[in-house]
């Protein structure tokens, strides 16, 4: 998408350095070695080891991971914190948020974005980051007037469809790897004025 866009937020410091290889050239794309959160500052990103291995896709703002496994250790960083509302940003149309339980915050700060711009969220969500966040995330943004649906093989169904027994059991242990099947945790959030013509067009470009 060439003619868009692309802010993008890092903390962990080992993944941002590949990020700003990768794409650290490209003149739509601006990169900020920061976490999102509801409050400007500092914060700890924990950062799981196991047997001697960083375990990067599970670095969290939101939990720890001392005393789960003999084989688990922790790195912590201290790493700087924004809001996105602090930005100002007017012309917001998407978002892809993965905070490893620390949605929540990252939304409550940015809410006077999401009330102003209205963009699509895509949000991954995992009872096993922060139990009772695929209650809490989804009731908030309902409150700023979105609607939640998951897709499964094409079939794009409401939250009041999930079921987190069945379709959210893995353990939080980064030593342990198992998970339900199906294992649903990407939601995806549609403005409520906008989301019955948006689902209309994806079944539409899906059947044809």
């Amino acid at each position: 998408m060439p003619g868009g866009r692309v802010l993008a937020f890092e903390p962990l410091p080992s993944a941002f350095a590949r990020l700003r290889a990768a794409a650290g050239t490209l003149p739509n794309v601006t990169l900020r070695p920061e976490a999102l959160g509801d409050a400007e500052g500092e914060i700890t990103l924990t950062l799981p080891v196991l047997d001697g291995v960083p375990q990067e896709q599970w670095a969290s703002t939101a939990k720890g991971y001392a005393g789960l496994d003999p084989r688990v250790s922790e790195q912590r960083h201290a790493v700087p914190m924004r809001c996105l509302d602090g930005f100002g940003i007017a012309d917001l149309t998407a978002v892809k948020l993965d905070a490893e339980g620390g949605e929540y915050e990252v939304l409550r700060g940015a809410r006077e974005t999401l009330l102003r711009c209205r963009p699509v969220l895509s949000i991954e969500i995992e009872e096993r980051h922060r139990p009772g966040s695929t209650w809490a995330v989804p009731a908030f943004l309902d409150a700023l007037g979105y609607d939640a649906f998951w897709e499964h093989w094409g079939d794009w169904r409401p939250m009041a469809g999930f079921d987190r027994a069945t379709m959210q059991r893995a353990s939080p242990n980064p030593a342990v790897f198992e998970a339900s099947d199906p294992y649903v945790f990407v939601f995806y959030f549609l403005p409520r004025e906008a989301a019955p013509a948006m689902l209309a067009a994806l079944r539409a470009a899906e059947a044809g």
